[in-house]
């Protein structure tokens, strides 16, 4: 499938015309579309790419639905409050955060897990550290951005590794967090390896010059991202949601059939992302080789989700202190209703 031929819908795709946001209201614009806003958590990525797609290629419009922004964020937590308080329709984000907003009463539940396995883990310069094992870390210096997905990460990473923050030489670092270890300030960062590890890799010299523990073979056994909605939006516009997921359900297959093809889009959607079509194909590749599929995708699709490993998800995080709140229950985190309405039509 070549992207060029979709030059006309992608163009009427453009033309906005009614605002979103608010789960509970009429969605309907001028156009006949239901209009809808879509929050990410954090600056473009390979990862994010099944928003593009679904909007480029005709796949929302297939199912009445007019994007009429996606915006760039600044960290999970921020983007599922702002769709918990209906300020945007749909978001994406870490599924851990979310498991924490709802320990604090932030209205939001995962429609789809994109990351069946964390996508996050510590990094290092090979050459100055050989990360074998969390316990490789006692001793050293380690950037830590206290708030967001990193930070519940880390935390949970030595929790399940019965290790103390005290172990280490904490240094408190801001994102993005490449600088820091590349001139020798720390020693290891959490890292995701489908965002800043194929620009880490490349600072430090190239293939080969990193040393990646990740969390899901060292005791994080969580999911990592995902797409999520308000519960407002799924109790009162189930069919919207719905038609929504089919819509990016659809573009999950596509971006994991078609990287290049998906990173090249992704270089188009703004001048400052021309130069990038590389860096987006690196990063889906380590999606695709690591963390899009599973045993579970396998017998259910796509973006499938299992109560066991969502327990196990929040077992992790209540195990080491991370909710500030009441535990959640599985029901309180996820509503799988709508992949598996997709999937047994596909």
């Amino acid at each position: 499938m070549k992207l060029l031929g979709f030059a006309g819908s992608a163009a009427a795709l453009f033309l906005l015309t009614a605002c979103g946001g608010g789960g509970g209201e009429d969605k309907a614009g001028a156009s006949g579309l239901d209009t809808v806003t879509v929050q990410l958590d954090y600056q473009l990525r390979g990862g994010h790419g099944m928003f593009y797609v679904a909007q480029k290629l005709g796949y929302f419009q297939q199912e009445r639905i007019e994007v009429e922004s996606i915006k760039r964020g600044t960290g999970s937590p921020d983007a599922l409050r702002t769709v918990g308080t209906g300020r945007a329709d749909f978001g994406f984000g870490d599924l851990p955060s979310l498991v924490t907003a709802r320990s604090q009463g932030v209205p939001v539940k995962a429609l789809a897990a994109v990351n069946q396995a964390s996508p996050l883990g510590m990094c290092s310069l090979k050459r100055n550290l050989e990360l074998s094992s969390v316990a490789s870390l006692k001793g050293r210096t380690v950037g830590v951005h206290s708030a967001g997905s990193t930070f519940i990460f880390y935390q949970a990473l030595l929790a399940a590794n019965k290790m103390q923050r005290g172990e280490m030489k904490e240094f408190t670092v801001t994102p993005p967090f490449e600088n820091y270890l590349i001139q020798g300030r720390v020693d290891a960062v959490p890292c995701y390896i489908d965002a800043e590890v194929p620009q880490l890799e490349e600072a430090a010299g190239g293939a080969g010059t990193l040393s990646v523990l990740l969390g899901s073979d060292a005791g994080y056994d969580v999911y990592g991202s995902g797409l999520f909605a308000g519960d407002e939006m799924i109790k009162k516009n189930p069919d919207l949601v719905q038609r929504f997921t089919n819509a990016y359900l659809k573009a999950f297959t596509y971006v994991l059939d078609h990287p290049a093809e998906t990173a090249k889009l992704l270089s188009e959607t703004a001048p400052e992302n021309a130069s990038k079509a590389g860096l987006f194909q690196k990063q889906l590749q380590a999606d695709i080789d690591h963390t899009f599929t599973s045993d579970v995708t396998t017998a259910n699709g796509l973006g499938a989700m299992d109560e066991a490993e969502w327990q196990s998800t929040i077992d992790v995080l209540a195990g080491q202190g991370v909710l500030k709140g009441a535990k959640p229950t599985t029901k309180d985190v996820y509503d799988d209703t709508f992949v598996k309405a997709y999937g047994a039509k596909n």
